[in-house]
This record gives C-alpha cells, structure tokens and sequence, in this order.
C-alpha cells in the first residue's frame, strides 16, 4: 500500500521518487553521494488524486524508510512519557501528530518555501523506547540519533515529553560541538531534581548546561511564564547566559521585530529549535501535560518558526502533545503544522 500510495503522489508532481530500500535506523552504514537537483524526491501524494483517509499514518503520507541514509531531513517520531511530572499521554503525541499531518500540503504560499523540491525526506518511524527505563530510553534516543545525524540528515522530531531533547542534545552536539537553542515553553526546563531524580521533563536543558551542549550565549527562550516556587525563577538561567523572554512581553504584539533580534544574537553557527506545545495557550493547545494560562497564538508561534529562516537550523522537535486531552484533535492539528513550518526553514529549503 505504500508503494502504491507513494506512486501514485509522486505521479501527480511529475516525479517517480521512491522509499528506499530499508536498512534499519540504528545499524551504520555508508552514506551515498546527495542527489543531484534534477533527481525526483519525495512528494507527499495530493488530495486531488489519493484520498486522505487512505495510506499508511506516516507523517504527511511520506514513504516510510528505517535509514537516514540519503536523505536531507526525516520526520522521527520517540513516544516517550515517562519523564511527566504531570498529565502522562505524550507517548501517543507522535501517532496523532501524523493522523493530523493528512491535511498538510507541500507548498508554504505564505514564505514561499519549496521543502520537498529542495529536499529528500521521508518519516523515520519511532525510536525504540523502554518505557521502564527513563536512562536506558535517553540512551537509545542518543543512539539512534547520532546515527541519523552522521549520515547528514536533519532530524524533526515529533515528541514523547521534553526529556528527549537533551538525549538528542547529546548526538548533535558530537558532530557540530554546543549548539545555539531556540526554546520556546511555557517552563524554562532547568530545574536540578523533582522527587530525588536529576532526569525528567522539567530538567533537560539544565543537564545540557552541565555537559557542555549548549552555546548559552546563544540560547533563548521564548514564552516562559506561570507561578513558581520562588520570585526569581529565571536566575539560573540568566546566569548562564540565556535570554528569557516571559509570555507576558509577547502578549497582543508580533514577534517579528523579536525575531529580528534573535537572528542576530544567534548568527550562522548551528541551531536547535525545541518546541514545547504548552508554550501556547491552552484555548488553542489544551492536549498537553502541564498547561499554562495566558500563552502564545498560533500567529505568533508562526512568526518564532518563520523567523528561523536562513539560520543554520541542524535539527528541531515538537514536543509534549497529549492526546488523552485533545479530545478534538486541535493540538496534534497544530503540532503538525508547527513542524511542517520547521522543514521549511532549513538551511537548503528554496523559496519562490
């Protein structure tokens, strides 16, 4: 079904791009040359010719391959939950994320952006997890990624809770050492422990700081805010150099002039983009752990993506959806479209 299902939309855009053979995701293997510009790629297929409800549920109905190899990008899915101080839930986020991801299409009118005539992609499937096991998972995370990011592709990942962030941390930054970090939450992800333990949702950026990940001159977070246990939660990471920027100095504003001023304190070196979906507010994302009131729009969740555009973004992830509460499937509907929107700012997406 999916040969026939990929055909079939590369027919439709004049292509004959086909899955390729796969190898496994985590076994090594030799990366071949990429392909040349007049080479078919993968194209989502159209609704104009194959039904949305028909098709494997992969992320945007793209072929499905278990190797990195020869691609530019690949949507990677790490149902992991068992980092959640709160709501469980989030190990469903990467399934749902792909049942809504059908309405997506391949062209960005709005930026103008080309991705899948400038790019090979296709949907990794899942990272295998232990959902025993928070160290042994953030282990096999950091595994399957470093072998994803050795072969030259660039990993969008569909999350599982915000612990896997700082596993994936890991593998990026032993091929391009610390990385800028554009993290937008409603929570700044730095605490040291909760309940005695120093690895869960809360704590990832923090264990990045202490081995080293993260360029923190670098580093901005954008959409912090809620009560705290103290009043100044933010000094930790002030300290290290971040740039906090609280929810309540994006309220009824654009954030491009923001934007602005991000690219420049962030520059041309590589850049990770984390995407926490509690960053909005919960009117437009209620699936989700740890809800906050008063969050960013969806508009302004554009603005922070399209802002990205011409940086040297090496990976991104959208993380903490919980579809045991989006009941209406507006939240994975979002995640979606937040990460259609980080496949077109890549570095060697084209634009119109």
């Amino acid at each position: 079904m999916l040969r026939l299902l990929t055909s079939c939309g590369t027919r439709v855009l004049g292509s004959s791009a086909r899955a390729r053979p796969a190898t496994g995701l985590c076994l090594p293997g030799r990366s071949p040359s990429r392909p040349a510009s007049d080479v078919p790629r993968n194209h989502p297929p159209s609704s104009e010719f194959v039904a949305r409800s028909v098709g494997i549920c992969s992320m945007m109905r793209l072929p499905v391959q278990t190797s990195p190899e020869g691609l530019d990008a690949a949507f990677v899915g790490v149902p992991l939950d068992i980092g959640t101080s709160n709501r469980p839930g989030a190990r469903f986020g990467p399934r749902r994320i792909r049942e809504e991801s059908v309405m997506l299409r391949t062209v960005n009118p709005s930026t103008g952006a080309l991705p899948f005539q400038s790019l090979t992609v296709a949907d990794l499937g899942d990272v295998n997890v232990n959902l025993y096991n928070l160290q042994d998972s953030c282990r096999l995370i950091r595994e399957a990624y470093q072998k994803i990011v050795a072969s030259g592709c660039v990993p969008l990942t569909l999350g599982g809770d915000h612990t896997i962030t700082y596993p994936i941390l890991q593998a990026l930054a032993k091929k391009h050492g610390p990385v800028g970090l554009l993290h937008v939450d409603a929570h700044l992800d730095t605490a040291d422990k909760a309940l005695g333990e120093k690895l869960y949702h809360g704590a990832p950026f923090r264990r990045c700081v202490e081995e080293g990940l993260l360029d923190c001159k670098r580093v901005v977070q954008i959409g912090i805010r809620g009560s705290s246990a103290t009043l100044d939660p933010y000094r930790y990471n002030r300290n290290q150099g971040f740039r906090v920027v609280l929810a309540e100095d994006c309220w009824m504003k654009s954030l491009v002039p923001l934007m602005a001023e991000v690219r420049q304190q962030v520059g041309g070196k590589p850049l990770y983009i984390s995407f926490d979906i509690d960053a909005l507010d919960p009117a437009y994302a209620p699936g989700t752990g740890t809800p906050e009131i008063a969050g960013l729009t969806p508009s302004q969740a554009l603005e922070i993506i399209r802002g990205c555009q011409g940086l040297n973004v090496v990976g991104c992830d959208l993380v903490e959806v919980s579809p045991l509460y989006d009941l209406s499937g507006n939240t994975a509907l979002l995640a979606a479209n937040l990460l259609f929107e980080m496949l077109c700012v890549l570095p060697k997406v084209t634009t119109a």
